[in-house]
């Protein structure tokens, strides 16, 4: 195989190899990323069917408060962390965020990315924590009730933002 690859690389102007480079490089990062959820003994499936009506289900459940309206405003399609940054959702930050994540029981989740089309299921995912995540951007990991939410954005002064729904009494 890498000497397939160094032919295709062989064959390329000098000028594409940075291309390249960052496809290589987004390849190994994501292949990191789900080896160390792997290490940790966590189950990972990307679900492609139904991930529409779990994406569904985080908008109507994290963001059910929030009108059409007022999603416009703070441009909630292009990001729904916005919810937490533009202060429409009260919720954990930084820090706190990251600890009250840790701390969370999380042996079912989903792992959600924006506009992305499959959600990745994780079972067994205990021992994961904030950290794991660090990676990764836009990404919105909640567990399979639907009960709280982590959000890990590309901005480095938003977030992260940890949410947990307010039980009903």
């Amino acid at each position: 195989m890498r000497n397939k690859i160094d032919e295709i690389l062989n064959s390329l102007p000098k000028d594409e190899l940075e291309n390249v480079y960052w496809s290589i490089k987004f390849i190994q990062e994501d292949y990191l990323f789900k080896k160390n959820l792997l290490d940790k003994g966590v189950i990972i499936t990307e679900l492609f069917e139904g991930a529409e009506e779990i994406e569904d289900l985080w908008d109507n459940t994290f963001a059910k408060n929030i009108n059409e309206e007022m999603r416009e405003s703070i441009h909630y399609t292009q990001h729904k962390w916005h919810i937490f940054s533009y202060e429409k959702q009260e919720c954990l930050k930084e820090v706190a965020a990251r600890k009250a994540f840790d701390v969370v029981s999380k042996n079912e989740l989903y792992v959600m990315y924006q506009d992305s089309p499959y959600v990745i299921q994780c079972n067994k995912a205990n021992k994961v924590i904030a950290a794991d995540f660090d990676s990764r951007i836009d990404i919105y990991i909640f567990d399979k009730n639907f009960t709280w939410t982590y959000v890990h954005t590309h901005e480095s002064m938003c977030g992260p933002y940890f949410y947990k729904k307010v039980s009903a009494a």
